[in-house]
């Protein structure tokens, strides 16, 4: 599949809603991960990350104006070993519960489905990194829109290339209702440092509905990592 430009795939969607990049940095060194939060409503803008241990999670940036924090408020990355688990809500929690008991990514997500907020429905986005740079990636999606029926979908990753990474998002595009993201994750160039990258993922994001930006670079060699928090409200 041909390498997209992850700064036009985002400048050319309004609303991807909540989106996961992995990958690995040009000069090979490091593995990459991204994610980002959007919102529509005044309770999904309400937010931010901050660091949570050797993770992040949502947080709200008024705690007078949230309403539910269902799917709003939970762990997006967490650390289990020589495992950073990134997702956009509770499975999280779920996926780093079965690895601790000895299970795997892909058996805790069949324990799952997408999310209860029809006529929406909105897809359960997963990624995993494991110490190597190698890395998977998952959607639990409705039949078009069907909540009777779940699909479930895993992709796996070893060796992955310099520069090179995939992308998925919750979203294809806006609209009413929201409809899912489609197809395989998107292959994405990976260029410049980690500042460089935050910058241009953060500069890419609609400027009415970007909400929050997270990025971490595993350094491969020695497992030490740095992160990157961008928040909207300040």
């Amino acid at each position: 599949m041909e390498l997209k430009d992850i700064s036009r795939e985002l400048k050319e969607n309004a609303y991807p809603g909540r989106g996961i990049v992995l990958g690995k940095s040009e000069d090979g060194k490091y593995g990459v991960i991204a994610y980002f939060i959007m919102g529509r409503s005044e309770n999904s803008r309400n937010r931010v990350f901050v660091t949570d241990g050797e993770g992040i999670r949502t947080q709200a940036f008024d705690p007078a104006k949230l309403t539910d924090p269902s799917l709003v408020i939970y762990a997006p990355v967490r650390v289990y070993e020589d495992y950073t688990i990134v997702t956009n809500g509770d499975q999280t929690d779920t996926v780093y519960d079965y690895l601790s008991a000895g299970g795997s990514f892909e058996a805790a997500l069949r324990t799952r489905t997408f999310e209860p907020d029809g006529p929406n429905f909105t897809p359960r986005i997963s990624g995993m990194m494991e110490k190597d740079g190698s890395y998977r990636l998952s959607i639990l999606k409705s039949a078009n829109g069907d909540e009777r029926s779940v699909q479930r979908f895993f992709y796996e990753y070893s060796a992955p290339l310099c520069g090179q990474g995939h992308f998925i998002h919750t979203y294809r595009c806006d609209g009413n209702p929201i409809p899912s993201f489609e197809g395989e994750p998107t292959p994405v160039s990976i260029s410049g440092d980690q500042d460089a990258f935050t910058n241009l993922l953060w500069n890419s994001l609609n400027a009415d509905n970007k909400v929050s930006l997270f990025t971490r670079y595993i350094d491969l060699e020695t497992g030490k990592y740095e992160s990157r928090i961008v928040n909207k409200n300040q």
